[in-house]
């Protein structure tokens, strides 16, 4: 799929120099750079998960067996 992007002059100069340094093209270099946002992205959110219980007041296995007793 293609996008259209606006990219600043300095931007593309930069883009297009570090393409020829690691002899790649420039889309190879954006897509490249949208995969590592994305992943990145995914594991702040990811992080953001963990210790959610932290703030509760009940240990989550007395919780558990609480649950699990009601059925």
């Amino acid at each position: 799929m293609r996008a259209l992007v606006d990219i600043d002059e300095r931007q593309i100069k930069e883009l297009d120099l570090l393409a020829r340094k690691q002899k790649l093209s420039r889309a190879a270099l954006i897509r490249e750079a949208v995969s590592d946002y994305l992943d990145k992205r995914a594991a702040i959110t990811e992080q953001n998960a963990f210790g959610l219980w932290g703030e509760r007041k009940i240990d989550g296995l007395a919780y558990q067996k609480k649950v699990r007793r009601e059925w």
